[in-house]
């Protein structure tokens, strides 16, 4: 088999490395010890790869001998146990510990000691359905069919993304509800990649656009960021702020094509994982939301070759 294969046996085994990483073997001391918390974790990343929803993974583990032995299951868990343990697993602590552990498998060089150097990397936010028959976007009607300027603002689940433009790797990765604007999460989701990663330049849209977002990012984390001065209404005046002017004045000598890489992550999100979260309570949905987002890091690593027990002819 290829190291490289995305065949649901590798996902398995790589959630299963990275869940025993990052997770205690039993939630408490008088817990059944049927199974463990990496197992149960895996079973959550393998329901996400087939896009199903708890009852249908443990139907997939049923029936499928391979993914039972990846996971060292000795029994096939029941869907609720799967549900239950979806809201103690994916807590923000353990999430955090899971991305953690999937940028220190995509890093294995880097030092202990040392955050591994992200040259570029790009933050934006998206948009995903809480369930298959509606949109996140504005939707836009008519009133009595004359008014066609009439909006309606639906919420919707959205997630904060802030990914390396090289490998595609999240760095880091926030739950919200939208419509909103991007650029009151931002300092939250640069100081929590801050911790993970030493990142030379940050690429935004102009939703982040603010003085004061140039001014926390290069003095406070010395991070340089590329962020185009569009905020505001058009005018023909420089742009208020030390750094939006120096923005306006030398954007096009940066490398701010690049930012279209987190664009690129976004995609590969909802391509491989869904558009949707089946969630719908606010929490419930940011927890369906990581969990995409750490998915998505564990179906770009690879599994080593020593991972596959070796078949006896």
């Amino acid at each position: 088999m290829s190291t490289t294969s995305k065949s649901p046996r590798t996902v398995a085994l790589v959630a299963l490395a990275v869940g025993k990483d990052a997770l205690a073997p039993y939630s408490h001391l008088c817990s059944p010890k049927k199974f463990t918390q990496a197992q149960l974790f895996a079973c959550l990343v393998l329901k996400e790869f087939f896009k199903t929803d708890y009852r249908g993974i443990a139907a997939i583990l049923a029936d499928s001998t391979d993914l039972r032995q990846a996971i060292e299951l000795q029994s096939v868990p029941h869907y609720t146990t799967i549900q239950k343990a979806c809201p103690r697993l994916l807590r923000n602590a353990n999430v955090q510990q899971l991305l953690d552990q999937t940028l220190r498998r995509a890093h294995p060089r880097s030092r202990q000691t040392h955050r591994p150097r992200v040259k570029r990397s790009a933050v934006d936010s998206t948009g995903f359905e809480a369930h298959s028959t509606s949109h996140y976007f504005v939707h836009r009607r008519a009133r009595n069919g004359h008014d066609r300027h009439t909006t309606t603002y639906r919420t919707f689940p959205k997630l904060a993304l802030l990914t390396d433009c090289s490998s595609h790797l999240v760095l880091a990765a926030l739950g919200l509800r939208g419509p909103g604007p991007d650029i009151t999460h931002f300092e939250r989701i640069v100081c929590q990649a801050y911790g993970r990663v030493e990142m030379q330049t940050l690429l935004a849209d102009a939703g982040y656009d603010g003085e004061w977002v140039h001014e926390v990012a290069r003095h406070d984390l010395g991070i340089c960021t590329i962020i185009p001065p569009k905020i505001g209404r058009p005018t023909d005046k420089a742009p208020t702020g030390y750094y939006r002017r120096l923005m306006s004045q030398r954007l096009h000598l940066t490398r701010y094509g690049q930012r279209w890489q987190v664009e690129t992550s976004i995609s590969m999100i909802k391509r491989r994982l869904g558009s949707a979260v089946n969630a719908r309570g606010y929490w419930s949905q940011c927890r369906a939301m990581m969990l995409k987002a750490i998915a998505h890091n564990i179906l770009i690593l690879y599994a080593p070759a020593e991972w596959f027990p070796l078949v006896v002819q």
